[in-house]
């Protein structure tokens, strides 16, 4: 049985539901607003379903399919778990339990401003992989921060054909766009609200609560050579250590249209280098 909830419908392009900005900051890793926007989704969503988390013993939250580099959304729901177990444990009852649907991804393309046929074509070709004995036959809580198209609704409810789940599963957004006259290319205008160059890409990552999500990591291996050059000197070591480990361990490094930024952090990892870029390196504090 499936169910859907989202708190914000967009209805209009020109009046947004909710702060565009803070949004956008938010998908780049300001993880206050993935706080934020936890909280406000589990009031709207406790609201109306409150009979049902309760009429259920064994409960899973997964976040939106990854591989080893966390979505937007994965922060996202790791608040809105925490929200979630709080009411559980003053009703009396266990507390969640947490899943994934793990996703080998195949493309480089921004599908924010791609149509349904286009993106479930894009997406399709991406291999998942769930745990079908351990979600099977619970209440699942499938969350993500917005629907646009619904293409990964429904490429999360194949898998789930595919791999023969039973249970009942509630999909969860912060928003979802319910007026299909707007294009889906909207979802980049919210993408990109605040985060539109390395400078205010600059600002969000200095935040104290900043987290590398797969946005952001695609976005810095994919600047152009001046304004990648700028936002490595900007970054002390931790950073850059964390920024490589992850891009590694999504195999970014098997990708040509990363290859080049990503050799270049790699060798910045030394105390002083003159990169092929031209420009010289001096190591930051960590």
């Amino acid at each position: 049985m499936n169910h859907t909830y989202s708190l914000h419908k967009i209805t209009d392009k020109n009046d947004c539901p909710f702060s565009e900005a803070e949004y956008s900051r938010f998908k780049f890793g300001e993880n206050a607003y993935a706080e934020k926007f936890a909280d406000e989704l589990f009031e709207g969503f406790i609201a109306q379903h409150k009979d049902l988390i309760l009429s259920y013993n064994d409960i899973v939250i997964l976040p939106s399919p990854y591989h080893a580099i966390p979505t937007a959304s994965n922060f996202l729901c790791h608040y809105f778990k925490l929200r979630v177990n709080h009411f559980l444990y003053q009703n009396g009852r266990k507390a969640l339990s947490e899943s994934k649907i793990y996703r080998n991804q195949t493309y480089t393309t921004d599908y924010g401003n791609l149509d349904y046929a286009e993106r479930v074509r894009l997406i399709g070709n991406d291999t998942y992989y769930i745990d079908r004995n351990y979600i099977g036959n619970k209440l699942c809580l499938l969350l993500d921060d917005i629907k646009i198209t619904g293409s990964h609704e429904h490429i999360v409810k194949k898998i789930l054909a595919q791999y023969d789940v039973q249970g009942t599963f509630m999909f969860l957004y912060y928003a979802e766009l319910q007026n299909k006259d707007i294009h889906p290319n909207i979802e980049n205008y919210y993408n990109y609200f605040y985060v539109k160059d390395v400078y205010s890409l600059m600002e969000v990552m200095a935040s104290r609560s900043f987290g590398f999500n797969t946005r952001i990591v695609k976005y810095i291996l994919k600047l152009d050579e001046n304004d990648f050059s700028l936002l490595l000197s900007s970054m002390k070591k931790k950073m850059r250590k964390q920024l490589f480990a992850l891009a590694v361990s999504n195999n970014y490094h098997t990708i040509d249209e990363y290859k080049t930024n990503l050799d270049h952090i790699n060798n910045s990892l030394t105390n002083k280098i003159t990169s092929t870029y031209g420009y010289q390196f001096t190591e930051r504090p960590a």
